[in-house]
This record gives C-alpha cells, sequence and structure tokens, in this order.
C-alpha cells in the first residue's frame, strides 16, 4: 500500500507539479494584498485638522467626487476609522482617494500596485487568460487543487519513517545542515511537507468550493442546505445589464444616480451607529432611488467573514430592513464563506496570512524538490537499465 501511494504521490506531482509552482508563488505574493494596499493608501494629507475636526458629510464626499470626474458615475464609497486612511470612491474601473476632511480628491489610489494585485491574481485563478479561455485555465487550475489535495493527503503516509524511532523522527522533522543534491532534496522535502501539512491541506481543501460548482454544492448539501443559486444565473435571471425601464436614455439613469447620491449621509450616520469599533463602511450605489441600501460594516481586516455584518437600510424611511452578521447566516454560508477567507489565512487575522504566506512558499519548495528528486529517480532507472543491455546494445544505445 505504501508503495500504491508513493506512485500516485509522485505521478500527481509531476502531472500538475507546474500548476501548483504557479498557484503557490502566486499565493505568497498575495499573501499581505490587503495590508500593503492599505499602507500604499495612507498618507498624511489626510490626517485630521484639528482634534475636533470630524468627517464631511457622505454628500459633500460623493459630490467631489462626482465634480472630479463628471463623465463617469460613482458606484461605491468606503470611508475608514483608521487614521491617515482616505476616502475610497469606485468611479468605473478606478478607485479615487479623497480627504475625508477636506474632499480633496488626492487622485488614484495606489494605481500601480493594485494592477499588479490584479495581475497576480489573474495568473493564480486563471493563467492570466482573459476571454472564453477562462473556462479552460479554470479548469486546469481547479483540477491541479484536486491533485494537489491527493498529494498533500499521500505525505503523511510517505514522509512519516516505517520505524518509530527518534533517530528515524529527527530525519524527518528537522532540517540536517552539510546535505547535498539528493540528500539535502529529500531532507528538504521530507521537513517542509510535515511542518506545512496542516495549513497546506486547508488552503487547497478550500478552494475547491470556488473551482467547482459540485464542491460549492456539496459544502451546503453536507448540513442539509440547498446549495443557493449561481450569482451568473441569477443575474441572468434578473436581467442585468438591461436598458433603463421604458426606454430611459443613459442621461436620466445618471440624473437617478446623482439623486440616489445626495441622500445618503442620514443613511450612513446609523450604519456608522449599528456597529461599535468599526474600521472600515462599505456601499454600492445603483440607479434605483427607491431600492434598500446595503452597508458592509467591517471590525477586521476585510478578510474576516466574522468581524462584518451588511445593513441593509429603507432609502425613504431609514428603517432597518435587514441586519445580517456571520452568526445570522446560515450553516451552510458560514462554512463556505469561511472556506472563502480559510483559502487566504484571513480568517485568522495577520497570524493565519503568514501561516498561509509560510505554507505557500514551503509549497514552491515542495514541488521543486519533488521534481527534482523524481527527475534524479528517472535517470538512476535509465542508468540501470542501460548497465543491463548487453554491451552491444549498450553502443547502439549510446
Amino acid at each position: 500500500m505504501r508503495k500504491v501511494i508513493f506512485w500516485a504521490h509522485l505521478i500527481a506531482g509531476v502531472t500538475a507539479g507546474l500548476v501548483i509552482l504557479l498557484m503557490s508563488a502566486t499565493g505568497v505574493l498575495l499573501t499581505y494584498e490587503k495590508q500593503m494596499i492599505a499602507w500604499s493608501d495612507r498618507t498624511d494629507l489626510v490626517q485630521p485638522p484639528s482634534t475636533s475636526a470630524v468627517r464631511l458629510p457622505i454628500d459633500d464626499l460623493l459630490r467631489a467626487a462626482r465634480e472630479n470626474n463628471p463623465d463617469t458615475m460613482v458606484t461605491g464609497l468606503t470611508v475608514s476609522s483608521v487614521p491617515g486612511a482616505p476616502a475610497l470612491a469606485t468611479i468605473g474601473p478606478r478607485t479615487i482617494a479623497l480627504n475625508p476632511y477636506t474632499g480633496t480628491v488626492l487622485g488614484e489610489a495606489s494605481p500601480t500596485l493594485r494592477a499588479f494585485f490584479r495581475g497576480v491574481t489573474s495568473w493564480h485563478r486563471w493563467l492570466a487568460v482573459d476571454g472564453p479561455g477562462r473556462q479552460v485555465t479554470r479548469a486546469i487550475t481547479g483540477w491541479g487543487n484536486v491533485l494537489f489535495l491527493l498529494i498533500v493527503m499521500a505525505g503523511p503516509f510517505i514522509w512519516f519513517p516505517r520505524k518509530w524511532t527518534a533517530a528515524q523522527f529527527r530525519a524527518v522533522l528537522l532540517f540536517k545542515g552539510g546535505l547535498r543534491g539528493k540528500a539535502r532534496d529529500f531532507n528538504w522535502h521530507n521537513v517542509i511537507g510535515i511542518w506545512s501539512f496542516v495549513p497546506l491541506f486547508v488552503i487547497v481543501l478550500s478552494a475547491l468550493p470556488m473551482s467547482f460548482t459540485w464542491a460549492n454544492r456539496a459544502l451546503y448539501r453536507s448540513v442539509g442546505e440547498t446549495p443557493p443559486v449561481p450569482a451568473g444565473q441569477a443575474a441572468a435571471a434578473r436581467g442585468r445589464g438591461a436598458a433603463p425601464r421604458n426606454g430611459a436614455p443613459a442621461s436620466e439613469a445618471a440624473h437617478a444616480r446623482v439623486k440616489v447620491e445626495r441622500v445618503i449621509e442620514p443613511l450612513w450616520v446609523k450604519a456608522e451607529q449599528q456597529v461599535e469599533g468599526w474600521r472600515t463602511i462599505s456601499a454600492r450605489f445603483g440607479n434605483n432611488a427607491n431600492a434598500p441600501l446595503a452597508f458592509t460594516i467591517d471590525r477586521g481586516t476585510g478578510g474576516q467573514p466574522q468581524l462584518r455584518g451588511t445593513l441593509t437600510l429603507d432609502r425613504a424611511t431609514g428603517d432597518v430592513v435587514r441586519w445580517e452578521s456571520f452568526d445570522t447566516q446560515s450553516t451552510g454560508r458560514r462554512l463556505r464563506t469561511f472556506s472563502r477567507f480559510a483559502h487566504t489565512g484571513e480568517v485568522f487575522g495577520i497570524v493565519g496570512q503568514t501561516i498561509a504566506g509560510l505554507a505557500s512558499a514551503g509549497a514552491v519548495v515542495l514541488v521543486w524538490t519533488g521534481l527534482t528528486l523524481t527527475l534524479r529517480r528517472f535517470n538512476a532507472w535509465r542508468n540501470r537499465r542501460r548497465e543491463q543491455l548487453p554491451v552491444f546494445s549498450r553502443r547502439n544505445a549510446a
């Protein structure tokens, strides 16, 4: 059985090695994405002008963003309680930074860094392919994850010694100095594999619901719940992207958007009062002036669903339509959300992200050492075959 598991482990590694290497390397680069962008966005230009200074009304911030970009609608706004953090307005594909105390437009927020992480994410998820080809590359990375899960699960059966002695365990649990070549690669492969087993298992397993519809459905059904309709199908059913009702021209839709944005401040204040110790509050705006407005209120780093909630308010009356926190969600939805951020380690905060990043770096080494060990095994097998051939056959082979 050990031999069967070993060969399954080796074949899966050779088959998916390059895909796993790419996903692991890009995973390392994405480890602190949110923190790096937030740090890059902060500036001394948005420090409070005085100890008694308060944020401008949201309506004024939205107006400043619109005046700076008159041809494009403001589709979202995020305000942070962190000192030095600007207000961020989403305008088309761009994120615009504003001084929350003066309304001054500071320009596009960290465009180079955001573009870099978008590119890395594209490689991580779809091998940097756009358009219809993404379905193929998404399947490649998805099945690469499946094979990686099999590799990780098979690892302990191979790495743990046959004889359970202190010396044998030290050989696979601790790095040895002075090793070279095959001995060094074997030692690194064993040690990193064992210490990375648990985080890698969580990272790879939690990626499956994001890669496959069947895995997402299985997660919900495992707790006896009906899986939700995929977002794409739900959007098609609602007719998203259709022209404004009654043939209203785009200018009327834009006018409706302005009207919507002008009555945000009282609702925003209510959202701020909903949760003590909030770090960020975000809202997305639509063209329908009568539709309820949803606020995402976050007390964490942006990747901790247990510290985030959504408050939906009636635009006309300000009444609470719905308050949805992590605790009020169904078990299936909590599992799905937890799975999403367990993949990056963010659900456990900066410590979880660091562990996930180190495990991803370890996976890079595992792939490299695994492939080099496989190549050495193949060369040794080929040399043995050549030595077993008759002399004249060896000359012909040469």
